[in-house]
């Protein structure tokens, strides 16, 4: 049963990693489409996503809460024998692309200043709703 758990922790670290390309790359392709006249960076039902997924780590930085990705993870790694990261090549490299050390209140900095830019691309490229369908009854 051992190397289920260790697996399922390395989906969940590749989940966990995915999210955070997806919070940071849909930033830059926001902004890019700005500059390029890429009309679906804003689609609004896309950037609503976006926003509240950068709104969830910026609160839950500000509380102190640990991320609950984390601690699925952590929990499966405990299962597996494998708290210390000593498992699959994949496992080891993306924990070591998504986690590094420095102070708390660094991270509560960069998460909130890349909130509030995130916030500002609202404001300077505001998405746009689409139409409603006309229903045939």
């Amino acid at each position: 049963m051992t190397p289920l758990y260790h697996y399922l922790a390395d989906t969940v670290l590749l989940l966990h990693f995915l999210f955070v390309v997806f919070v940071v790359g849909a930033l830059l392709l926001i902004l890019l489409g700005g500059y390029l006249g890429w009309l679906w960076v804003r689609n609004y039902r896309f950037r609503l996503v976006h926003l509240l997924c950068i709104l969830v780590v910026v609160f839950q930085s500000w509380l102190g809460v640990i991320c609950p990705v984390t601690t699925l993870e952590m929990w499966l790694r405990g299962l597996a024998g494998d708290k210390q990261y000593r498992g699959s090549f994949i496992g080891h490299w993306l924990e070591y692309l998504l986690y590094y050390r420095a102070p708390d209140w660094l991270f509560i900095l960069v998460y909130s200043l890349f909130a509030l830019l995130v916030v500002f691309t609202w404001l300077y490229l505001p998405p746009k709703k689409l139409p409603p369908k006309n229903k045939i009854s």
